[in-house]
This record gives C-alpha cells, sequence and structure tokens, in this order.
C-alpha cells in the first residue's frame, strides 16, 4: 500500500511539511509506503474549463505541466493526502489548481480516485484552517473517496517554519490520523 501526500507549500519545509510528516510516521510504523510530492512552487496552474477531459478520456490534461504526472501518483496510490496552508482562509493557489484539475480529470474519467483513502492536512498561523480543511474534503468527497476522522479537524497552528511541532493538540490530531488512515487502509487493501 501506498500514500502520496501533495504539500501545497512554498515553504518545502515549513508547517505544513511537518505536518504532513507526522502522518507519515503513523503509516510507516504499519509499513504503508509514502512519498511526498512538493506541490507549491510548481508551476500548476488552474482549470482553463475546456472539458477536454471529458472529450479525450484519456486520464489526462491537456495544459502541459505537471498534473498528469500527479494524477497518475494519485491513480497509483491507496491514499492521496493534500497539505495545504492557510492562506486568506483558504487553500495555497497549486492546491486549488489541483483539486480543479485532478477532479474535473478524475470525474471525466469515471471516478479515478473512487474509494482512496483521502485525508486534508492543514496549518494555520491563527485561524481560516477549517474553511481549508474543508475545501480539500468536498474534493475527496465528490471523489467518492473516504475520509478517515481524528481526534480534531487535522489542522496545526504555528507561523514560522517549524512551529506547528509545538501545538501538542494538533501534533495529537495528525498522529491520531496517520494511525486511523493506517487502520482504514489496511481494512479496505489489506
Amino acid at each position: 500500500m501506498k500514500v502520496v501526500a501533495f504539500n501545497g507549500s512554498p515553504r518545502k519545509n515549513g508547517n505544513t511539511y511537518h505536518a504532513i510528516q507526522t502522518v507519515f510516521d503513523e503509516l510507516k510504523k504499519e509499513d504503508i509506503k509514502t512519498e511526498l510530492v512538493q506541490l507549491g512552487g510548481s508551476n500548476i496552474k488552474g482549470c482553463r474549463a475546456c472539458y477536454k477531459c471529458f472529450e479525450k478520456k484519456n486520464r489526462r490534461c491537456i495544459q502541459d505541466d505537471a498534473l498528469n504526472l500527479f494524477v497518475k501518483k494519485m491513480i497509483d496510490s491507496e491514499g492521496i493526502i493534500i497539505g495545504s496552508p492557510t492562506y486568506f482562509s483558504n487553500v495555497s493557489t497549486e492546491v486549488k489548481a489541483l483539486i480543479e484539475r485532478a477532479g474535473l480529470v478524475s470525474r471525466a474519467n469515471n471516478n479515478l480516485f473512487k474509494r482512496k483513502v483521502g485525508a486534508a492536512v492543514v496549518a494555520a498561523r491563527r485561524a481560516g484552517a477549517t474553511h481549508v480543511y474543508s475545501s480539500i474534503n468536498f474534493f475527496f468527497g465528490i471523489g467518492h473517496m473516504i475520509i478517515p476522522g481524528s481526534s480534531y479537524w487535522n489542522l496545526g497552528i504555528g507561523k514560522n517554519p517549524g512551529d506547528v511541532l509545538k501545538d501538542e493538540e494538533g501534533m495529537a490530531t495528525f498522529r491520531d490520523l496517520g494511525q486511523n488512515m493506517a487502520w482504514l487502509l489496511k481494512k479496505l487493501y489489506g
């Protein structure tokens, strides 16, 4: 089994990264393979609503950037984590582009991510994180994916890179998420 995570923060080693790694630590304890994709700072662009993916039905977007590689990684994994910092109470632009385009390609091809396990991981300086959490989970929900719960919403608080590690409740939430995600993956795919 494998889980691919997309770090939607341009800070490669920022709070979103540390939150994802905390979930990964729990998955690795259960011998689940993990892969981190640095999405933030990539050249991924938003959807143009051309609907070529519905015409071609080839599991691809016609735009020439990394999105098709990201979709392939999602198809090849049993679990998907999307991590985002909180920017003005919303996901980063790269996460929004991933959600828009991967979501449309998936729907155009008979829901490519159906019954995969999806988890949102969110970092925030102070507030707005529940909207980010919801935005990511809306993507999972409309894609027929299964969303594991945790002891709280999957968010951690911290301003500077690494500050999220000081958020004890946030870290416990990410650990619980990793354990629940591992349990669910094993029930579905073990």
